[in-house]
């Protein structure tokens, strides 16, 4: 039985996350709500413009942000990533591995650099954040404390057959299952390893869809004939990094509107 006197907290303060591919979308709407929740967070990207600019948006709003340059398929840049948050921030306790790009062809169209561009981006640079996050954590001291804490954000296509998203599915597919066994190598190391899964939601992937007649056609699929809010995410993630999911890992969180029933 749980402690009555123990206190579960939802907030962010003193966490240090770095979250890549924050410079648009779901990473940068992520990063706007660990500032509000009272965590730091390391805006990691290739869009270095970009993320000076969120990086002024959330420092003006009274919260604490630092820019770091990434390229998540190269090892050199995710370490040197890595050392420059930690020396504007302190020792990293989570991680959002959220790089990812997209693939649309159709696999007899479909170049084999498509196919490697998927797989670098959305593994290889799973792999390279996640294994970076964890031997920093094991060395600093947050493992053992028990408050390390990766989210790896994969794809409902992972799991739900879409036509022309082979190289894509596959990708997040092998992503959600890296996750899972990463969860079970470091369940006795103090660091919580999930996998969320989001179904389509506004963003620059998805701006096609808006008023066009294929984007209608395609959302009158769904049962709710639309497109997720841009921060749908933002309370389940928020809610992974926090003290508060200790008990919670090697799960993975489907969120997409019942797009999948």
């Amino acid at each position: 039985m749980t402690d009555s006197s123990t206190a579960y907290s939802f907030d962010l303060y003193g966490k240090r996350i770095l979250v890549t591919g924050a410079s648009s979308g779901i990473g940068a709407e992520l990063a706007r709500a660990i500032c509000q929740n009272g965590g730091a967070v390391a805006l990691a990207a290739r869009r270095k413009d970009r993320l000076e600019a969120l990086q002024k948006e959330l420092q003006d709003a009274g919260g604490n942000a630092t820019v770091v340059e990434m390229d998540v398929t190269d090892e050199a840049s995710t370490k040197a990533a890595f050392d420059a948050a930690e020396a504007a921030l302190g020792d990293i306790d989570g991680l959002v591995a959220n790089a990812g790009v997209d693939s649309t062809s159709f696999v007899s169209d479909m170049e084999v650099e498509e196919f490697d561009r998927a797989i670098a981006a959305n593994l290889r640079g799973v792999y390279l954040s996640v294994r970076e996050a964890g031997r920093r954590m094991m060395a600093s001291g947050v493992a053992e404390s028990g408050r390390g804490r990766v989210i790896i954000n994969a794809s409902f296509t992972a799991s739900n057959v879409f036509s022309g998203l082979s190289a894509y599915s596959a990708s997040k597919a092998g992503a959600l299952q890296f996750g899972r066994v990463t969860a079970r190598e470091w369940a006795r190391r103090g660091i919580n390893v999930n996998i969320i899964c989001p179904g389509y939601l506004h963003s620059e992937m998805t701006s096609g869809l808006d008023g066009t007649e294929g984007g209608d056609k395609f959302l009158a699929k769904f049962p709710r004939r639309r497109l997720m809010d841009h921060d749908a995410l933002n309370p389940v993630l928020i809610y992974l990094l926090s003290d508060a999911s200790q008990f919670v890992t090697g799960s993975v969180f489907q969120i997409d509107d019942g797009q999948s029933l």
